[in-house]
């Protein structure tokens, strides 16, 4: 199931971005065969990028988002455009650590020391980069601080995925509350309340949808903010704006891996032909193989002559 669903409160202090994501990190586990840690790393990583997709103002405006440390996931990455469509990929989908004293995931643990970087291509000549030292590498609580250092926008982020006992998807999904201009103090009190003593993301996600059985994901996702915001004051009642479609998209083809055969130059790809008679070449995010045989390879060489 993936849905998305934008709001705002009715004194016009915040808005939300709230996603149930666990058909497309489910669909991301099984193309990249991960452990459940790095099930939990990517999940997050993927359903950020792809709530920061929807805040975009064009279907065609694309996002991108890097975590990279020196823990053994090395990197993360995901990019996700304005309609919603997500693809990633994690290093080493293998990785695996000892759990938290507190028994969860250490997804901090397996991204280590590093960065997160951002980069948005808005159709402009240059694209925005924004980049900031890790705070834990526990992944929300890192874009929350992106948020506010890189982009000077107060926010939080929640973001969780469960796994469940045969180590598919149980649960995923993810939020992001902003605060707009002339914000009424009172509702960052009332959110901190909030956020204090809310329940797990990914737990919410779980019972919401188990007990939705049968409905749609625009009625899960709804349910999922009235259940969250239930306990802000009136004045700070949380109103849906929009539903949107969030979703795994891988979007390669035959032509993107030419261009990316032809980049490594005409005397490298000649070795190739002359080596090996061909190419295999595979996609990182989705994982699909396309196979270039020597007449292929040498058509390219010409263009490249």
């Amino acid at each position: 199931m993936n849905k998305a669903i934008i709001a705002m409160d009715k004194s016009g202090s915040f808005r939300v971005y709230l996603a149930v994501t666990t058909g497309m990190v489910e669909e991301a586990r099984q193309i990249h065969d991960t452990t459940p840690l790095a099930t939990a790393a990517m999940g997050r990583v993927l359903t950020a990028a792809g709530l920061m997709g929807l805040m975009m103002k064009s279907p065609q405006d694309k996002l991108t988002m890097q975590f990279k440390g020196d823990g053994p996931a090395r990197e993360i990455l995901a990019t996700a455009n304005g309609n919603g469509q997500v693809k990633g990929y994690i290093s080493n989908p293998h990785v695996d650590l000892p759990l938290k004293p507190n028994g969860k995931l250490d997804v901090g643990g397996a991204v280590g020391i590093g960065t997160v970087t951002v980069i948005k291509d808005l159709g402009l000549k240059e694209p925005y980069v924004g980049r900031i030292e890790l705070v834990n590498g526990e992944i929300a609580e890192d874009l929350t601080a992106y948020f506010f250092v890189s982009e000077q926008q107060s926010s939080s982020v929640a973001l969780g995925v469960r796994i469940d006992t045969d180590l598919t998807v149980a649960a995923a999904g993810g939020m992001i509350i902003q605060m707009l201009p002339g914000a009424d103090p009172a509702s960052v009190d009332a959110l901190e309340q909030l956020i204090g003593d809310m329940t797990p993301i990914s737990t919410l996600v779980e019972q919401v949808t188990r007990e939705s059985s049968g409905k749609t994901g625009e009625a899960v996702v709804r349910e999922l903010l009235r259940r969250i915001f239930a306990t802000l004051p009136e004045e700070f009642a949380v109103e849906a704006m929009e539903i949107r479609e969030i979703g795994w998209k891988c979007d390669c083809c035959e032509e993107r891996l030419e261009q990316a055969l032809m980049s490594i130059g005409a005397t490298d790809l000649k070795t190739i032909l002359d080596e090996d008679g061909s190419a295999e070449l595979t996609c990182q995010f989705c994982r699909k193989k396309y196979q270039f045989d020597g007449a292929h390879l040498q058509k390219l060489l010409d263009e490249m002559t």
